[in-house]
């Protein structure tokens, strides 16, 4: 008969838990649009930041406004990891650069320089 009643009670409780509305901390995840390369991170930040823009614009947030951005926002962090990954990269080629020029060293100048202004000019551009 023991077994009976907590079977109930677990049974009902479950029900109650499932039934009760989520607190903000159970909100869905999302994966987000991935940025393999700097290129696709760039241009996953300007098309979401672009999106984040227009909702916040809005006088009023509703709460699908809230979970738009809540998605767009999955993307914005991908991006942003993408270009923090890339960074120390383009910040190694600057200083090869600048430790070539001192010693006059050509090659490495144009070579790395080169490739320093390709990564910057996909953050800049």
């Amino acid at each position: 008969m023991r077994k009976a009643s907590l079977q109930s009670i677990m049974i009902t409780a479950a029900g109650f838990l499932l039934s009760a509305p989520l607190p903000a901390s159970d909100v869905d995840h999302y994966e987000g649009k991935k940025a393999e390369t700097l290129e696709e991170a760039v241009t996953n930040l300007r098309e979401y930041n672009g999106r984040l823009e227009t909702v916040l614009e809005k006088e009023e947030l509703s709460a699908e406004d809230h979970a738009q951005v809540h998605r767009l926002s999955y993307t914005l962090e991908n991006a942003l990891q993408r270009i923090e990954k890339e960074l120390p990269g383009i910040a190694a080629d600057l200083e090869s650069v600048h430790l070539a020029s001192e010693r006059q060293e050509s090659e490495t100048v144009r070579m790395d320089g080169e490739n320093y202004l390709k990564q910057v000019d996909t953050l800049i551009d």
